[in-house]
């Protein structure tokens, strides 16, 4: 009786662990990474996906339907168009969970960081209490860069929708006195860094916040 039980729970644990490697898989692809953190910030056709990753129809439909294997999305249809979304808020969690680990133990994406925002050394970076502080005494203009419907979707409180295309156009209705951050999707988006950095060659103090909407979210949640 005690073998068949021990067996029993050893058959148990393969198939669990068989079942979280679903999981696993779907995250080994950077491109379904892309996705999910696409789809962090709102939902989204397969075209809008196709834009936004530079991939092809194809290979987005793919990708998806691996992630939809795994429950990781789910999708709606209305009218003609399918639109897909984060099967649940907890993949919000992973994938913050999933940059920390790696920001923490991967010194290449240091180095990738660095290298990159060499060209940015005049660009403050702001942190999210810092931003906070200045809102509240309205002090600062908060631009959100992402695409309008991600900030319809949801966005940081006082933010103005400025999609990352039409600041050029914005930066001439702002007053030369103005104070401005700037922020897009998170630490995986360097639109934030482009942006300041254009305000304060057209004479702005501008500064950039490494953080997105989903940070934000988590860190005031506390």
């Amino acid at each position: 009786m005690m073998t068949d039980r021990l067996d029993s729970a050893n058959s148990l644990k393969e198939e669990l662990y068989r079942q979280l490697s679903r999981i696993g898989k779907c995250l080994s692809s950077d491109k379904r990474l892309e996705i999910l953190n696409l789809l962090s910030q709102g939902p989204k056709t397969v075209e809008k996906l196709t834009t936004a990753s530079g991939m092809n129809f194809a290979n987005v439909s793919r990708h998806l339907q691996v992630l939809l294997d795994a429950k990781l999305v789910k999708f709606t249809k209305r009218g003609t168009y399918v639109i897909y979304s984060l099967a649940s808020p907890a993949i919000v969690d992973l994938l913050t969970s999933l940059w920390r680990i790696s920001e923490q133990q991967l010194p290449e994406i240091a180095r990738l960081k660095d290298d990159f925002f060499h060209n940015f050394d005049n660009i403050e970076t702001l942190t999210m209490d810092e931003v906070m502080e200045k809102l509240h005494t309205e002090s600062v203009i908060l631009l959100d860069l992402r695409p309008k419907e991600e900030y319809e979707t949801s966005h940081i409180e006082g933010a103005i929708s400025v999609p990352m295309e039409e600041l050029e156009y914005y930066m001439r209705e702002l007053p030369k006195d103005a104070e401005i951050v700037a922020y897009c999707r998170g630490p995986l988006c360097a639109y934030s860094a482009i942006a300041a950095q254009k305000l304060q060659a057209e004479g702005f103090k501008a500064y950039r916040m490494d953080e997105g909407l989903n940070e934000w979210q988590e860190h005031f949640a506390h």
